[in-house]
């Protein structure tokens, strides 16, 4: 999931030229069919949880058995929730991963110790300064967007007030929260991400995803980027 400035020097949104397309992140990956169908849809990267108190959590091994049958060019992207430093290392090594997702309070040492590119996420809220935030995560490739729900550090389902966005960021726009094949053309029309991360919205049970559905959402993308 490369990034790239769009024509206001400084500030991220998707590009206006229509060759570059939206970015798309299936996250919450269990299964080598489901990584598959994401993979052979189009998608650009797929997402592995490594939080253990998520239903949606893999072994690092799990993780590098998906990867090893997965075709190239796909990225592999890590999600982590407030991890000790050598679990890190550890799983992102033995995974094979290409980039680190960091989902809760960790400040910007922290995830810039490892040799991995990272992207931030925050859950948004009424109050939230995201201008402030991104630049506090500068060094971050993108800032993803996510709902806020107490307790739940992603993956609810739920979307958030996109009119919270700012209409310029200093990073790259992830957006995520609640997406799914009937919303996520109006979704990225109204905030013009560089990319869009989705879980249960491609899901039949938590971890489990469909393929129809992973179609669907796909083809909501290629919409949007026509209208």
């Amino acid at each position: 999931m490369a990034v790239a400035n769009n024509e206001i020097v400084g500030t991220y949104r998707k590009p206006n030229d229509c060759s570059m397309a939206i970015r798309v992140k299936i996250c919450g990956i269990t299964r080598v069919e489901d990584a598959l169908a994401a993979a052979h849809s189009g998608a650009d990267a797929v997402g592995f949880v490594f939080w253990q108190h998520s239903a949606r959590y893999v072994t690092a091994e799990k993780a590098r058995d998906i990867i090893a049958a997965l075709p190239p060019f796909l990225a592999k992207v890590g999600v982590y929730v407030d991890p000790d430093p050598d679990w890190v290392r550890e799983t992102s090594s033995l995974a094979g991963l290409d980039l680190l997702q960091f989902h809760g309070d960790e400040p910007p040492a922290f995830c810039r110790q490892f040799t991995l590119p990272y992207i931030k996420a925050v859950r948004v809220r009424a109050g939230l300064d995201l201008l402030q935030y991104a630049t506090f995560y500068k060094g971050a490739s993108g800032l993803l967007l996510d709902t806020y729900v107490a307790g739940e550090p992603g993956g609810t389902g739920h979307a958030f007030d996109w009119d919270l966005i700012p209409q310029t960021l200093p990073l790259p726009l992830i957006l995520s929260g609640g997406l799914h094949p009937g919303n996520v053309a109006e979704a990225i029309q109204r905030t013009q991400p560089w990319a869009v991360d989705v879980s249960s919205g491609v899901e039949v049970a938590k971890g489990i995803k469909d393929a129809g559905k992973i179609a669907a959402l796909m083809q909501g993308v290629r919409n949007s980027e026509r209208l």
